[in-house]
């Protein structure tokens, strides 16, 4: 029997591309989930749609800051192990301001965090901070030991839910950990804005990607099935982990430039295209190089990465290829039948 058979399970960002990765992963191994939704967003950005999985969940309406709503999922679904995700994701979008990404990602994990105080039926609350929580530093790979430095808003705000997370397991004792996850890729990823499937969606149409940087930065890369079995395997530990928070990285960290053209070259277009590099200098703030040492995981949960970056590559773009020739497919269909279909996302 799985750990999780029959399991009451509250996900937070379950639309989103990791959030629903978990959920798919959780039903598999038998436990009921419960799905907050904040908006009712179209299924063609839905990862719950993408991934088939709503008629699977219990889906709740509403938004993470509403307290009384938490309280009333937590008690009504009887729920045992929380898995909090949601967040505004993309970095890009605090330029536009920042306090949808801090109402989101600080106001809500604390407003989560008070409604789960007082519940005892709780086993084990996973959240997700981030590696752009650690901000610039010395030393690489960053450790688990080193300061927060985060200073762009959305570092700054995984930052705070980081500490968050932590100071009410301190102080609460609520068995509550903390993920720092690597630049997490795969299918089902539809915010394009990402170098991964941006570059691959160009790429399967014959277009130059664009790298926008002067291509030197140093990431790390991280399957999200990869993803999916650490946050299982940290949940699973409940109270002795609780106040702890876990690196989780490839060990093998890629120059963006490198990243693009193994792209190009797993999806066989070698000698076909060439990447369009925006920059040639730095961005100005932009962190060099960020990469994470797993070497906590391995040794506490005995988790390592077991999708190698190129295997994974391979199955992404596999995904994107079906996925885009659908939607070419479904397109072609409405003009035959005189509908008139939005893709303005996709091009087509």
């Amino acid at each position: 029997m799985s750990f999780w058979a029959g399991k009451n399970v509250f996900v937070t960002g379950a639309t989103g591309f990791v959030g629903s990765h978990i959920v798919r992963g959780l039903l598999q191994k038998g436990a009921h989930v419960v799905c907050l939704i904040r908006d009712d967003v179209r299924s063609d950005a839905n990862g719950l749609d993408l991934l088939d999985l709503r008629r699977s969940v219990t889906v709740v309406s509403g938004k993470i800051e509403d307290l009384a709503l938490m309280l009333r999922i937590l008690a009504e679904y009887e729920i045992e192990f929380v898995f909090h995700l949601a967040a505004q994701a993309l970095v890009g979008n605090v330029k536009h301001g920042a306090l949808s990404t801090f109402e989101t990602n600080i106001r809500g994990t604390y407003t989560l965090l008070e409604a789960c105080r007082d519940k005892t039926s709780l086993k084990s609350i996973v959240v997700a901070s981030s590696d752009k929580a650690y901000g610039t530093q010395t030393q690489l790979p960053y450790q688990e030991d080193q300061p927060l430095s985060g200073l762009f808003p959305y570092d700054a705000s995984k930052a705070c839910t980081d500490i968050l997370a932590r100071s009410y397991a301190h102080s609460y004792k609520l068995p509550v950990s903390v993920t720092r996850c690597a630049n997490i890729y795969g299918p089902a990823d539809m915010n394009f804005s990402r170098i991964i499937p941006g570059t691959i969606l160009s790429v399967l149409r014959d277009e130059r990607p664009v790298v926008r940087s002067d291509g030197t930065p140093v990431r790390d890369f991280l399957f999200v099935d990869d993803v999916v079995r650490a946050y299982l395997l940290l949940a699973e530990q409940g109270e002795s982990v609780s106040g702890e928070a876990f690196n989780f990285g490839s060990g093998s960290p890629v120059q963006i430039l490198e990243l693009v053209n193994m792209i190009i070259r797993l999806a066989g277009k070698k000698g076909q295209l060439t990447p369009s590099v925006m920059l040639q200098n730095k961005i100005a703030g932009e962190i060099d190089a960020q990469y994470l040492s797993s070497k906590k995981a391995e040794e506490r949960l005995g988790w390592r990465p077991e999708v190698s970056f190129a295997e994974g590559l391979r199955r992404t773009i596999d995904w994107y290829q079906t996925y885009d020739n659908d939607q070419r497919a479904a397109a072609a269909k409405s003009t035959v039948h005189g509908t008139r279909q939005s893709c303005t996302d996709f091009n087509l």
